[in-house]
C-alpha cells in the first residue's frame, strides 16, 4: 500500500470565497482526525481569487476510499456544491517526496 494524494480543483461562485474558506477549514478540522488522513491543504490561485485547490494526502487508497463513503465527505460535498461554479478531482499515487533543506528559504 502506498500514499495517495487527491487534488480537487474548484472555482467558487462570485462572492462565495470567504464562506468557502471558512467552511472548508471547519470540515478539514474534523477530517484530520480520520484514520489515514495525513495532510490537507487549501490553496488559492494567486491570480484568480475564486480558483482553489484542495489537496489531501492519505496513507493509502483504502482509507481514502473509506473517507469517500463517510458522512464527513457528504458534509463537505454539501458545502462545496452550494458554493462552487465548477470542480474536478483527481487521485494520484505518491511515488517520491523530497523535502527542502532545513533553513533554506524560511
Amino acid at each position: 500500500m502506498s500514499r495517495v494524494r487527491t487534488v480537487l480543483a474548484m472555482r467558487t461562485r462570485e462572492g462565495c470565497e470567504e464562506r468557502f474558506e471558512a467552511a472548508w477549514l471547519t470540515v478539514a478540522e474534523e477530517i484530520r482526525s480520520l484514520d489515514g488522513c495525513l495532510h490537507q491543504d487549501l490553496v488559492r490561485d494567486a491570480d484568480d481569487p475564486r480558483s482553489y485547490l484542495v489537496i489531501s494526502d492519505w496513507a493509502d487508497r483504502e482509507r481514502l476510499d473509506a473517507f469517500g463513503r463517510s458522512a464527513h465527505r457528504d458534509r463537505l460535498l454539501t458545502i462545496i456544491r452550494e458554493l462552487r461554479e465548477s470542480a474536478q478531482r483527481h487521485t494520484y499515487q505518491v511515488l517520491h517526496s523530497v523535502a527542502g533543506e532545513p533553513g533554506e528559504g524560511r
